[in-house]
């Protein structure tokens, strides 16, 4: 993978992304001797660690484009009749990809919340909302949230979304994730179809 398709990682730094994915010992093996982060997500892909791979992408990209990532792999695996408040919240964490407003990243926490973080859809908000200034009440000091928890926020919409209601199509769903972070690594939108049944 050429430089330029890698420019979204360009700022990561490899041994705090790592250290932030919580790879198991097979895993982490295949990272020693990698020298940037593209090297190691395709040396995880190629030896079948896809699930891996994708923690790595949502710890590595820029918040911005995790969330977005979040919300595309989201928008591939819909059940049949979203619920009204999931796609809502979608819909708040991809407004806060192209306008990081304090107000829609708190609205998404709280449909989030109400949810009971039980989708794809309510891990993309919540990883809008902490990528933000400040996880703490409006006007109290700011305290932003710890910079790893976007990517735990962002990984765990990716692994929902890639079991939503057929299990079975984990691996190949999480192929096109994976060609969709790569896409948005590139500087593309790496938009996802809605899943053929």
């Amino acid at each position: 993978m050429s430089a330029t398709k890698a420019n979204k990682l360009s700022a990561a730094e490899v041994s705090s992304v790592l250290q932030r994915c919580s790879l198991p010992p097979e895993a982490q093996e295949l990272t020693a001797g990698q020298g940037d982060l593209m090297g190691i997500i395709q040396a995880l892909t190629n030896a079948g660690f896809l699930v891996e791979a994708t923690r790595v992408f949502a710890h590595a990209l820029p918040k911005r484009e995790a969330v977005w990532w979040a919300c595309m792999c989201a928008t591939h695996t819909p059940p049949d009749k979203i619920p009204a408040q999931d796609a809502k919240m979608r819909e708040l964490a991809e407004a806060w990809v192209r306008q990081q407003s304090d107000e829609i990243r708190r609205a998404g926490m709280e449909e989030a919340k109400r949810a009971g973080f039980q989708s794809p859809e309510s891990w993309a908000a919540v990883a809008a909302f902490w990528s933000g200034d400040s996880v703490t009440p409006l006007n109290t000091p700011p305290v932003p949230a710890p910079p790893h928890l976007t990517g735990v926020a962002v990984a765990g919409a990716v692994a929902l979304a890639s079991v939503r209601g057929a299990p079975n199509r984990q691996k190949q769903r999480l192929a096109l994730f994976l060609q969709s972070a790569h896409d948005i690594a590139g500087g593309g939108p790496g938009r996802l179809p809605v899943e053929a049944e």
